[in-house]
Formats: C-alpha cells, sequence, structure tokens
C-alpha cells in the first residue's frame, strides 16, 4: 500500500539536530531507519538494526559521524557496512540497509525504495521555501491512522463546517460547488465562494493584513494532490468583487497549506503541516500566532482521523460510502493504485 521508489519527508532537519548526538529513529512505510550525521556532517539513513544482535541502532550515539550502538558498541558507517566494535573483527559483517537521503527546504528527505533506481531528480520543487517574499512556520503530528485518509481529508475540505466550526468552518463550504480535474499525475479540487463572511481564522488574518475583518469577501479553496502522498492547498479571502483568487495582493490574505504526509504503518503515518504566506512575511510574531492557530485545526483533524481509524480497524470488512464531495480524495487514490501497479510489476527481459 505504500509507494516506496520516491522521496518522502522523514523529519524537520531541526528535530533531528536537536538531539545532539542521538539519532532519530523513525519508520517509514514499514522500513525502520535511524538518522544521524556523518563524518561530512550530511545527514545518512541505515536500517534500525544492529547486524550483531539485533538491537535499534536508534538507541545509539554518533560517535565521530559513525552509528554506535547503545548495546556492545559497534560502530556503523553511513553506507550501512559495520566500521568497527571494542575488540573484535567486524568487518566483514554482511551490510545493513542505507537508504538515499537528501537535505531540502529545511526537511531531512528519504527514498525507502530500491537504491538503484533513487533520482534526485524527482524531488518535489517549491518555490516558496526559499523565496524572503514568503514566510513558513510549521509542525509534525503523529497521526494513528491509515495515510490515505488523511489524503481523503485534505482533498474533501467539506468537512470544516463541522470538525473546524469555531476557526475556519462555515456553511458556505457545503452550498459552494467543487470541480475535479485530473492533470497527468496531479489531482486539483477548486471551491470558489463569493459574496461571504470569513470565519474568524480568516478575519484574524485579514486585520494583520490592513484588510478590514467584517468586510465581505470571496474565498477560494484549491486542493492540489502529487504522488506519492503531497498535498498543498491554495487557501485564501479577498475583498469581494476584487478577483478573488487573482486579486492584487493588497486586497487579500492568501496561504498555502503544506502537507506531507508520511506512511509509517497500515495505520500510521506522519503528518508534516505548515502555511506558507505571502503577506507580511518578516513578522515573526504573526507567523507563530498562525502556527498555533494552524495547529489547533490540525489537531482536530487528527482526533477525528484517529478514531475513523478505530472503527475502520474494527469493522474491516464495511464498506464505505462515496459522494460527489469524496472525487477529490477518489482521484487521488486512483493515481497512488497506478504507481502502486507500475512499482510491482515484474520487470520482463529477454
Amino acid at each position: 500500500m505504500f509507494i516506496k521508489n520516491t522521496w518522502y519527508v522523514a523529519c524537520a532537519l531541526s528535530e533531528l539536530e536537536a538531539l545532539g548526538d542521538k539519532p532519530l529513529g523513525r519508520t517509514i512505510c514499514n522500513e525502520k531507519m535511524a538518522f544521524f550525521k556523518g563524518p561530512d556532517g550530511r545527514v545518512a539513513a541505515v536500517e534500525d538494526f544492529c547486524p550483531h544482535r539485533g538491537a535499534p541502532l536508534s538507541l545509539g550515539k554518533v560517535c565521530k559521524g559513525h552509528l554506535q550502538c547503545g548495546y556492545h558498541g559497534l560502530e556503523m558507517g553511513t553506507d550501512g557496512k559495520t566500521v568497527q566494535m571494542p575488540g573484535q573483527r567486524v568487518r566483514g559483517f554482511p551490510a545493513i540497509k542505507a537508504f538515499a537521503v537528501v537535505e531540502r527546504y529545511g526537511f531531512v528527505w528519504v527514498w525507502p525504495g530500491d537504491p538503484s533506481k533513487v533520482e534526485e531528480s524527482k524531488m518535489p520543487v517549491f518555490e516558496f521555501f526559499e523565496n524572503p517574499t514568503w514566510a513558513y512556520g510549521g509542525g509534525l503530528y503523529h497521526v494513528k491512522a491509515d495515510y490515505r485518509l488523511m489524503i481523503d481529508n485534505l482533498m474533501d475540505l467539506t468537512h470544516e463546517t463541522y470538525v473546524h466550526a469555531n476557526s475556519i468552518g462555515q456553511p458556505e463550504i457545503d452550498e459552494a460547488p467543487c470541480t475535479t480535474t485530473v492533470a497527468g499525475d496531479q489531482v486539483v479540487l477548486q471551491r470558489h465562494m463569493t459574496g461571504i463572511q470569513a470565519p474568524p481564522f480568516w478575519q484574524m488574518a485579514m486585520s494583520a493584513n490592513g484588510l478590514d475583518p467584517q468586510a465581505k469577501v470571496d474565498r477560494w479553496q484549491i486542493c492540489r494532490f502529487t504522488p506519492p502522498s503531497h498535498i498543498m492547498i491554495d487557501v485564501g479571502v479577498a475583498l469581494a468583487g476584487k478577483g478573488g483568487f487573482d486579486a492584487a495582493p493588497e486586497h487579500k490574505a492568501y496561504s498555502v497549506v503544506v502537507d506531507f504526509i508520511t506512511p509509517e504503518t497500515e495505520t500510521s503515518h506522519w503528518y508534516h503541516w505548515g502555511m506558507a504566506r505571502q503577506f507580511k512575511p518578516h513578522d515573526a510574531e504573526l507567523t507563530a500566532k498562525i502556527r498555533a492557530g494552524q495547529g489547533g485545526i490540525f489537531n482536530e483533524d487528527m482526533e477525528m482521523l484517529q478514531l475513523q481509524q478505530a472503527n475502520i480497524s474494527q469493522w474491516p470488512d464495511r464498506k464505505l460510502l462515496m459522494l460527489n464531495i469524496d472525487s477529490g480524495g477518489v482521484q487521488s487514490r486512483r493515481i497512488i493504485e497506478r504507481f502502486l501497479a507500475l512499482e510491482n510489476t515484474p520487470v520482463v527481459t529477454a
């Protein structure tokens, strides 16, 4: 159920650096990994399994760029080969798995699949992470639910009316029709609302951008899914009649909700969330305020998804019903299934 020959966000670089000489243990696509900085200061990832007695290497520490097992002191290199062990001859040990890693946009990205198929050129490109006219703030949640349930959740924002009634939800979301299109490997779901009152979160954003929070607005939600499981959502409000999504910056409050969904197991995932914005990008206090508000909103999603997973796990044979509002999630799952089929098709040689 996991696309493995691709790039996933493993962790924020700051999360790993905060551990000092301790490695970071993380399971991604059912692969147990230990992340650490090698002798050159670059992040590496190896299988979280000591070849001596099977202890988790993530319980050890980093010594001069080598990952030392916390059980008997065996040291691993960034390539998965044993380097040394006190008083023992261990260089003949078979290597454990080593995973390709890239540091980009403040994150550590990992390729959990076939190392012979690694292509750094397949890394996704995000202009706003390296553009000073944008600000970004985000966080991480560990969610005990199938990663595809999060994709469903983010590609159908009608739940905002009910799950997030006190922040970003409003009845007009239910009332406004949505359109779903598929272009290659991308699914785009759009919803546009005109002449409405902004909900509390967006009233706060309007005030921060010097707009009257009580003014009528045109609001948009444009959800973009790309495999393996990344979703970027253009969200915002503009003063009514000023062009909506295409309004001039001085007439709107506009952001991109950043969602990196990394599968852990069949019933759990890592959710790296954040928001990139173009208004007042140098206002650190505003970034912190938005991050706190967004974190609270996503925490409501997490509670719902985990209870949803518990129900599904208890009644695995019950068929879930589909409505037209599910079109974004349905199309996204179809792309995932297509990638899985391609990845799992045996290569026939003459």
